[in-house]
């Protein structure tokens, strides 16, 4: 299976969203992108597989982060497809594809490898303290505190955009109409704002699993126990608004990011999670999460809209500053 297939079918089978995304990009950056997103997302499907329990996905993420760093290991595939096996199809195909996709990985040239290497070091970190944090399914969990919130949203994301940019500025001429420096700052708040929105949306089900990224120390100022939750979300409300107006300014960055960069295509392959993201953030304004048993969404008609949309942004900011 080449890279392109892989990017292909089997990136469509995990992501549609971001499949449109990783097509619109120049090739040289399109091919890097697309198999560094399936290592991540088998890292995720490894570490999200509730079949298996937090020690045996624990110990399959420590072996993960040995193939990705080059270990030769097929028992080490062989034993995370014997254990992991996730409900959704596109997942099961993943992880059956798994030596495809380190092959795909090593035939990278070496700089793209190290950097993807350091990239889902930090992925794979901030999975396995999520798993040692959460490790009591009987009861709900919830996180310290703000920083412990933030160090998370940045190791499974923020870093994911401080990597996107720099891949793109190796490969793509006049990329940037802004300092780099300046550029990686917007890159890993949009980044950051991509997760945080995603936590929030999905909110509901990580109480039913014993989850709560709200911080502890936020619900204990309002005399809140994370176990009330899973009873009753909405007393969560008033911490859940304070992060969802921290979203809004990390989104704002995101935008801040695409109006820097003048690459068309890339333009165009930002832009839709960004407005997907902003999208969902009016809906969970508009019908707040804690409160419904509904899952916050964006219509496929709205998804075709974005993807229209981007094509006007490929050419100006007018529609970002609208």
């Amino acid at each position: 299976m080449t890279v392109s297939s892989l990017n292909g079918r089997l990136l469509e089978s995990v992501s549609r969203t971001f499949y449109l995304s990783v097509r619109l990009l120049p090739r040289r950056v399109r091919e890097p992108v697309g198999v560094a997103y399936l290592l991540a997302r088998a890292a995720d499907t490894i570490a999200d597989t509730d079949s298996a329990s937090p020690a045996t996905r624990l110990r399959h993420l420590t072996d993960f982060q040995g193939l990705i760093g080059g270990q030769a290991g097929p028992h080490l595939v062989a034993g995370i497809q014997r254990d992991i096996q996730p409900k959704h199809k596109g997942e099961r195909a993943l992880v059956a594809a798994l030596p495809k996709v380190l092959a795909a990985f090593s035939a990278l040239d070496i700089w793209e490898w190290r950097e993807t290497c350091d990239l889902l070091s930090n992925i794979i970190r901030g999975q396995s303290n999520d798993l040692e944090i959460f490790n009591d399914p009987s009861r709900v969990i919830a996180l310290p505190d703000a920083t412990a919130l933030e160090d998370y949203i940045y190791l499974v994301a923020g870093c994911v955009g401080e990597w996107w940019t720099r891949i793109c500025l190796h490969h793509l001429r006049d990329y940037s109409r802004i300092p780099e420096e300046e550029l990686t700052t917007f890159a890993s708040g949009f980044g950051k704002a991509l997760q945080l929105v995603n936590i929030l949306r999905d909110m509901p089900a990580d109480l039913a699993a014993g989850r709560c990224y709200l911080p502890a120390n936020e619900l204990a100022a309002l005399n809140i126990d994370p176990n009330e939750l899973q009873i009753t979300p909405s007393l969560a409300q008033p911490v859940f608004d304070r992060w969802l107006a921290h979203a809004r300014t990390l989104i704002e960055l995101g935008r801040l990011y695409i109006a820097g960069i003048r690459t068309r295509r890339v333009r165009m392959a930002c832009y839709i999670p960004w407005a997907l993201a902003r999208q969902t953030l009016d809906l969970m304004e508009k019908t707040p999460p804690l409160g419904t048993s509904r899952r916050v969404k964006v219509g496929r008609l709205d998804v075709y809209a974005t993807l229209f949309r981007s094509f006007r942004v490929a050419f100006g900011n007018k529609l970002l500053t609208a």
